[in-house]
């Protein structure tokens, strides 16, 4: 049986597809807390020619704006892909209660790949993290931008 994805997943998703209609790798990403959203992002590092405008990074600049505040303490991140280490670390100093994900990112993820951040000794914060959240559909749009691009 098929649950339906909650609605910032579902919404994380959508503007992933917003990303890839704009030319960039296709991930979206939600700041919540409790069942508003606060913030969202997407991909928008060719559009800005920022290296570092990730989906994550573009919603923790949105939430901490709109919230007043750096520490995004009682709020959720979801995001259409694994968080890179970057935006790992960008997550634990935001202090995000939790973290939902998509899909697993293999060669550039660094939460359950790579650097894992939230594992490290070193990591003063670590957010509840659960992956696999409309897995298929990200990984789906992933596949379908890279294969467009070959």
């Amino acid at each position: 049986m098929a649950f339906p994805l909650p609605m910032p997943m579902r919404r994380a998703l959508d503007l992933a597809a917003e990303a890839a209609r704009a030319g960039e790798v296709p991930v979206g990403a939600v700041v919540s807390r409790g069942e508003t959203i606060v913030a969202e992002g997407r991909n928008m590092m060719r559009q800005g020619l920022d290296p570092t405008a990730h989906a994550e990074m573009v919603a923790i600049r949105a939430a901490a704006a709109a919230l007043g505040s750096p520490r995004l303490d009682g709020c959720t991140l979801w995001v259409s892909l694994e968080p890179c280490a970057m935006c790992a670390g960008a997550i634990a100093l935001a202090r995000f209660d939790a973290l939902r994900f998509a899909a697993e990112d293999p060669k550039g993820g660094g939460v359950v790949h790579g650097a894992r951040v939230f594992a490290q000794d070193t990591c003063h914060h670590r957010p509840d993290v659960l992956g696999g959240l409309g897995e298929a559909e990200a990984a789906a749009q992933l596949r379908d931008f890279f294969l467009a691009r070959r």
